[in-house]
């Protein structure tokens, strides 16, 4: 028997299952008589057909999928759902193959950034489907982040699998628990999108705009039905609607089945890591508006205030909506916003970056290292929310610390050669590898005018940033390949 045959049955059915969500956009584009509805319907029969294809000859296999295959698995799913989501931009817009995995990459891993301009004039029926695209790549990577990761013990990530509603911990297999799960983290994600949806409407938006919008924010993605992103409404209310809602798609989504499976808000007061977001966001926010006053890029305090809070939320959370021409602001404003990306949310949200937590346990690393220098035989425990941790969690903690640094210094070389332009190297690899969208120098305004070699390169950095690093870089070990 082939032993991929049990990831080639997954990536099949998971390419059967996917098909389907090229309907919406052919009724739209069959309603609307956009012209795009054959890009649609042939998208979906491609897709369909290849995952059937893919499903039939493995669809007696029986053997599970043991962690070992978990990680060709992850990999194998996103990457094959990337390629099957360019083919309506190939269809429909007569984009090239680069243009078009760029866009699909950017859409299923939420990162926003987009080689296209004149939006506003694309058929509607794609406008829906880019911004359908982000909100389907969301909800798997919180299935990813909160049920699988924590299992493949990717970069420190198991810390919560005492709290997530994923496997059995102490197994070995991927567990049918993760359907469970993934039922679960459904009606949380789908009441969220809603009721996010109600208040853009109820705001002022139409109800396309509205329902396009929620999938952006709650996916913390980027994407926008205009080229003007959330500045196309110039709402004090949308961005503050926008604010609250990109704060609440930034939390551990376990944190929330927790809350609302006790009736309580005591998940979200014991967390550590949401406290220290929290007090991050303010700090950074108040940092801003105070650069933004002293360098009188807006009229009053108020003003900056407004554009602050919002880009700094926006930013954090890698979503990447804007409402000003960022990468235009002087002195080393933008340069800020394109770091402070790197601290992402907490994990197990939709937000890409560092992770919160993360940086929550390198800080409290740091302080025991120093007290080790002062008490040498000491013994100082590592804890997170009152529970000690395994030095297993420590060294996890460290090594994705040192391939996100080595990854993010190649990848910069690299694009410095092809591009030419050092600014532009350093902020779409940061963009890339944190999800966030926006960039500056020649991908300020639009990514489109990058090398096609830079857009591939960046697709790759854009699935390597979204799935810890570690999911994708095992798979080039000679060590995985003879397990």
């Amino acid at each position: 028997m082939n032993a991929y045959a049990p990831v080639q049955r997954v990536v099949g059915m998971l390419l059967m299952l996917v098909s389907p969500g090229f309907l919406p956009p052919l009724i739209f584009a069959l309603v609307n008589q956009d012209g795009a509805a054959a890009a649609f319907g042939l998208s979906f029969l491609l897709v369909l057909l290849v995952g059937l294809g893919l499903f039939w000859p493995a669809r007696h296999v029986t053997r599970d999928l043991r962690i070992a295959d978990g990680f060709l698995v992850v990999v194998a799913c996103w990457a094959a759902v990337a390629l099957a989501g360019a083919l309506p931009f190939i269809l429909a817009l007569d984009a090239s193959l680069a243009d078009a995995v760029f866009e699909s990459t950017s859409g299923i891993t939420t990162t926003g950034a987009t080689v296209f301009v004149g939006i506003g004039d694309m058929p509607i029926s794609v406008r829906w489907y880019r911004q359908q695209l982000q909100w389907m790549g969301g909800l798997g990577i919180i299935v990813l982040a909160v049920a699988i990761l924590p299992m493949l013990r990717i970069g420190g990530m198991q810390v919560f699998k005492a709290e997530s509603t994923g496997p059995v911990k102490g197994s070995n297999r991927l567990t049918p628990r993760i359907v469970d799960t993934a039922k679960a983290l459904w009606l949380i994600y789908i009441g969220l999108t809603a009721v996010c949806a109600a208040a853009y409407w109820a705001a002022g938006m139409s109800l396309f705009d509205a329902v396009g919008h929620a999938f952006s924010t709650i996916a913390t993605a980027g994407f926008s039905t205009h080229d003007a992103s959330m500045g196309h409404f110039d709402s004090p209310l949308i961005e503050m609607l926008a604010v609250v809602f990109l704060f609440i798609a930034s939390i551990n989504f376990a944190l929330h089945f927790v809350a609302l499976r006790h009736a309580s808000g005591q998940a979200y007061l014991r967390d550590p890591e949401l406290k220290l977001f929290a007090v991050l966001l303010l700090v950074i926010s108040g940092l801003i508006t105070l650069l933004l006053w002293r360098q009188q890029v807006y009229e009053d305090i108020w003003q900056s205030l407004r554009f602050a809070v919002f880009h700094a939320v926006s930013y954090t959370t890698t979503t990447g909506f804007t409402t000003a021409e960022v990468y235009l602001w002087p002195g080393t404003l933008p340069l800020l916003l394109i770091l402070v990306s790197a601290l992402g949310g907490c994990a197990g949200a939709t937000t890409g970056g560092f992770k919160i937590v993360r940086v929550y346990l390198l800080t409290k690393q740091g302080l025991r290292e120093l007290k080790r220098l002062v008490h040498p035989h000491s013994v100082v425990p590592l804890k997170l929310g009152g529970r000690t941790l395994d030095q297993e969690v420590a060294n996890a903690v460290w090594g994705f610390v040192s391939l996100y640094i080595v990854c993010i210094v190649i990848l910069t070389l690299i694009v410095s050669g092809l591009e030419e332009d050092m600014v532009t190297a350093v902020s779409v690899v940061f963009s890339a590898m944190n999800n966030l969208g926006p960039a500056l120098g020649e991908a300020g305004a639009n990514w489109g005018g990058l090398r096609d070699s830079t857009k591939w390169l960046m697709s790759f950095a854009m699935l390597l940033g979204r799935l810890e690093i570690f999911t994708i870089l095992v798979l080039f070990t000679p060590t995985y390949w003879k397990h």
